[in-house]
């Protein structure tokens, strides 16, 4: 775990692939708990320690996570992101497929999503069938490879596996996502998919908070990392 910002009611920290938010059925330690014994450690804090978990990442997403540490930042913190006042943006490492993108351009995604909670899966349509969800997002290359594009993502609406399954409908899946065709797993199990940049105003101090996410330490991201 990388602390990237804390003060007296908030903590971000920069989350690894394979690490899960909350806790799950797994009963492997979610970042959480890593968070709560981290702050009981450094501020000697007796008894439990207060932390809300405002959002969420994929377990194979790697990035900012937010957390709460009075129940006054959580309040807040959770109007914020249901009224759109919480800016993210992603980067995901694409297979080069038949969506074509344009360096100068910003396109917007839009499918009819449907979730499929056995499977842990969701699908993408062009039009809107039963138990859909409309979903946007946008994007735009930053960079690109021989088998590989680099893109920013900026998420419109908050569906399940979002940006994994619109990107996979327009045949760019996400390098090492097999869930949603990917010619091959990564190495480590994870996807190419980090959450990049976040931007928000303190629910407290009201101070602006700008920060990025350290990008993953392997070849690809190393490969990127110069080119930008």
């Amino acid at each position: 775990m990388t602390v990237l910002y804390e003060d007296n009611h908030l903590m971000i920290v920069s989350k690894r692939s394979g690490e899960i938010v909350q806790g799950a059925k797994t009963g492997d330690e979610p970042l959480s708990e890593t968070v709560k014994h981290y702050i009981k450690e450094k501020y000697n804090k007796p008894g439990a320690v207060f932390l809300g978990v405002v959002h969420r990442l994929d377990r194979p997403v790697s990035g900012l996570v937010v957390f709460a540490r009075t129940s006054k930042a959580l309040a807040r913190l959770n109007k914020m992101f249901a009224e759109g006042q919480v800016h993210k943006t992603y980067w995901a490492i694409v297979e080069v497929g038949s969506e074509k993108f344009d360096m100068r351009d910003e396109r917007m995604l839009e499918h009819w999503l449907v979730r499929n909670e056995k499977q842990n899966k969701s699908y993408a349509y062009d039009h809107e069938v039963p138990h859909s969800k409309l979903a946007r997002l946008r994007c735009r290359q930053i960079a690109s490879s021989d088998h590989y594009n680099l893109l920013e993502v900026q998420l419109m609406t908050g569906r399940h596996h979002q940006i994994r399954c619109q990107l996979s409908a327009i045949g760019c899946p996400i390098k090492g996502d097999l869930k949603y065709g990917a010619r091959r797993s990564n190495p480590d199990g994870n996807i190419s998919l980090l959450a990049r940049h976040i931007e928000f105003e303190h629910p407290v101090s009201h101070e602006l908070i700008s920060i990025d996410a350290p990008l993953p330490d392997d070849s690809l991201w190393n490969y990127f990392s110069k080119v930008l």
